[in-house]
């Protein structure tokens, strides 16, 4: 209940503040699991693809801190957002068993496979946790394109530009299945490569440049995560 109403607070200043349009919208699936796997630009990103996903919830894991704060903790409850401690151990595992139970339960689960916000606007390689979250709930996965949301808010930035109304633009591609692949969980290279899938396809809707590293490794300030190849997601979907 809390998510729809601050949902339909939130709509009227943000389409009247910034010129937002939409595409592709007919690829999110109108009912059951699914993943929307976005690039990751601005902290608005998480505002602006559930604002324009208009009847159903998109649920992130947000970064513990925002729960923590409490300029931010409210918000992030009242959107039904599932807190993560980006230090792994029992805290991260029990919110991925939550995300992964958000997907079973029909809903839609929103995760950034670069692990952060880009650090200099072009597209980084993804991690493989989107992938294994599809792989286990049996879910498909959207891939998004979010264009202008850095223009509103750049990644420092204490608040949203609020003014010369900037154009947002937000991309869905065709949903990818991925059910060709069970059984192969354990396989790294076939992980590795149906994550570059994902990553060709949100490449191709945000028009980034796009270049095989780690945004975590171009990245080592404090949103900085970990480096190697993720096996479970610490750091990763992170709606921050």
């Amino acid at each position: 209940m809390l998510y729809w109403l601050a949902k339909a607070l939130l709509a009227p200043p943000l389409w009247l503040l910034y010129h937002v349009r939409v595409k592709g919208l007919e690829n999110v699936p109108r009912s059951g699991g699914a993943i929307i796997a976005a690039n990751h630009r601005s902290f608005l990103d998480s505002i602006f693809i559930p604002l324009v996903i208009r009847r159903r919830q998109v649920v992130y894991l947000a970064k513990a801190e925002y729960f923590k704060s409490r300029r931010t903790g409210w918000f992030f409850r009242s959107m039904g957002q599932i807190p993560l401690e980006r230090t792994g151990g029992k805290s991260s595992h029990r919110a991925l068993s939550a995300a992964l139970e958000v997907l079973r339960s029909g809903k839609l689960l929103g995760i950034y496979p670069e692990g952060t916000r880009s650090p200099d606007g072009r597209l980084h390689r993804g991690r493989t946790g989107a992938v294994r979250l599809a792989l286990a709930a049996g879910v498909p996965v959207v891939p998004c394109g979010a264009i202008g949301t850095e223009e509103v808010m750049p990644k420092g930035a204490k608040l949203p530009l609020l003014r010369g109304r900037p154009r947002v633009e937000i991309r869905f591609g065709p949903a990818l299945d991925l059910s060709r692949l069970e059984g192969k969980e354990s396989e790294s290279s076939v992980l590795r490569a149906a994550t570059d899938e994902i990553m060709a396809a949100i490449g191709a809707l945000s028009g980034q440049d796009y270049i095989d590293e780690y945004a975590t490794s171009a990245d080592r300030g404090p949103e900085a995560g970990p480096t190697g190849d993720d096996g479970d997601l610490p750091g990763e979907a992170l709606a921050g």
